[in-house]
């Protein structure tokens, strides 16, 4: 990022228009849902930066929509799952209203969040499910995390820890310890692809994880928007 940049983009502030990095259609690369042909909406801006983070494209870059626009963008894709990813979804206020509008619309909907936002705003009705991450020290934004959160987690939800190195795999292994998470947790290897380390490790201290690349990136490499 430019020293000159501004840490947001200018977010719209009607509560009908949101600003889109990217709408496509591809099948979920990550967590208990990896596989399942998705919808993904991709919004722009993150108050976070993340060292590794993957998707700079979305920090910036992005087309306003109203949110009627938005959903005839995804009704027009054949999934029927939803994922609202970014960036991060929570930085608009006006994602609760469109995670509303899709479940009502018959939609599985996924939020991908990066666990410095409150949960508040997210309306929890049938076929919306919340993928957290939490932020492991190589990101250099894990005292950001907001672990009041995990109370707002349910069963059909998801805990996630991108693990780069040794050092976060024993950070995770603390969270694990110190808080109470009610649904399944994911440990993901940064870069998505090389599981051997962080598999052996899983293994050895008989953790209940579950250890997945990234699905996407496996097929299409560091390609974007697919």
């Amino acid at each position: 990022m430019n020293k000159d940049e501004p840490l947001m983009p200018k977010l719209p502030k009607d509560p009908n228009k949101m600003l889109i990095c990217e709408i496509y259609q591809s099948i979920q690369g990550e967590g208990p849902q990896m596989g399942l042909p998705s919808a993904f909406v991709r919004v722009t801006g993150c108050p976070l930066r993340c060292k590794w983070c993957d998707e700079t494209r979305a920090l910036y870059d992005g087309t306003v929509m109203t949110i009627d626009e938005i959903v005839e963008k995804v009704a027009s894709l054949p999934p029927r799952n939803v994922c609202l990813t970014g960036g991060e979804p929570l930085a608009h206020k006006q994602a609760g209203t469109l995670m509303e509008r899709l479940a009502r619309a018959g939609y599985n909907v996924l939020l991908e969040t990066n666990g410095a936002m409150p949960l508040d705003g997210v309306p929890r009705l049938p076929g919306i499910a919340i993928s957290m991450d939490i932020k492991c020290p190589s990101s250099g934004m894990e005292k950001r995390m907001r672990f009041e959160n995990l109370k707002q987690l349910k069963k059909e939800d998801q805990v996630k820890f991108v693990v780069a190195d040794r050092r976060d795999y024993i950070y995770a292994k603390e969270i694990m310890g110190k808080y109470e998470i009610p649904c399944a947790i994911v440990f993901q290897p940064e870069g998505g692809r090389n599981m051997l380390p962080l598999v052996s490790w899983v293994i050895e201290d008989g953790l209940d994880v579950r250890v997945l690349p990234q699905l996407h990136k496996i097929i299409w490499g560091d390609k974007k928007g697919v």
